[in-house]
């Protein structure tokens, strides 16, 4: 089983937002894999020592890609990293969140928030699909938000984007498949990681917390199923339900979840950002 992961998604993968958290665990559990791994994120430092752990617990090459994806220019250093390497599976993991009523948010971190989130998923995918497609095989993976499938109040502009990926995902599942190219949306939901943190909640308030690890597993698992991907029981529960309901009171539910989520964080809604560090 993990030759045939290799052979069809190897000998190199990439992976955005890998400096911690969901990033992180998929470079870790793809060089467990034997796949050599291009990492990139805005924390050097992590990176640099994200490497070194990998190199020496799996004797892999790594190449660290330091990039802030915010930059419009961030696809061409990914590019000459990967000119010379046969990339097999490119994950588009980076992103950030901020929550809080929309219009109290600060209108350059929205900006910076869509470039992140979803302009560099779509340029990561318009510059990587044909050489997947000329491989022949390989696969494609975005990593989403059970905050995709409906809009959240309160987290208003980040469920947009993800909304954003998801489609994008779904569409490029349709495109690729007859060339031999997996695509897949990961959406999780609440992940023990600093994300929620740095958003101003309390993640042991939210329900359901996954390791970043178990999120990864089943994801890599289900790699060459369906478009979309919902790990955790829990968090398919809350998707079906949420967009099972006539669409005005599942919106209702989900602002309700997340203002109540907010403020047993002890945090205020009008407005809370996501620090920089949780791009990765």
């Amino acid at each position: 089983m993990a030759d045939d992961f290799l052979d069809r998604f190897g000998p190199w993968a990439l992976v955005t937002g890998a400096s911690s958290g969901i990033g992180a665990e998929f470079a870790r559990e793809l060089a467990a894999r034997g796949l050599h791994v291009v990492i990139s994120a805005r924390r050097a430092d992590r990176l640099e020592q994200l490497a070194g752990e990998l190199r020496h617990a799996h004797r892999t090459q790594v190449e660290v890609v330091p990039l802030d994806l915010e930059r419009p220019d961030f696809i061409e250093p990914l590019l000459r990293a990967c000119a010379d390497k046969d990339v097999g599976l490119v994950i588009s993991n980076a992103g950030f969140g901020l929550k809080g009523e929309h219009h109290a948010l600060d209108a350059a971190r929205l900006t910076a928030m869509l470039n992140v989130n979803s302009h560099a998923p779509m340029l990561l995918a318009h510059a990587f699909a044909p050489r997947l497609i000329a491989r022949g095989r390989g696969g494609l993976l975005l990593t989403g938000s059970i905050e995709g499938f409906i809009g959240f109040p309160w987290s208003a502009a980040y469920a947009a984007t993800k909304a954003f990926v998801m489609t994008l995902g779904e569409a490029l599942w349709g495109e690729l498949r007859a060339h031999g190219v997996d695509v897949m949306v990961l959406t999780p939901g609440a992940t023990d990681t600093d994300a929620p943190t740095l958003q101003g909640i309390d993640k042991h308030q939210l329900a359901g917390l996954m390791p970043p690890s178990a999120v990864v597993r089943q994801a890599l698992a289900r790699l060459g199923g369906p478009p979309v991907f919902v790990p955790g029981w829990l968090n398919r529960v809350m998707v079906r339900f949420l967009t099972s309901v006539p669409r005005r009171l599942g919106v209702l539910a989900a602002g309700k979840g997340m203002r109540d989520a907010i403020r047993r964080s002890g945090r205020r809604v009008e407005a809370i950002e996501g620090s920089p560090s949780s791009r990765s």
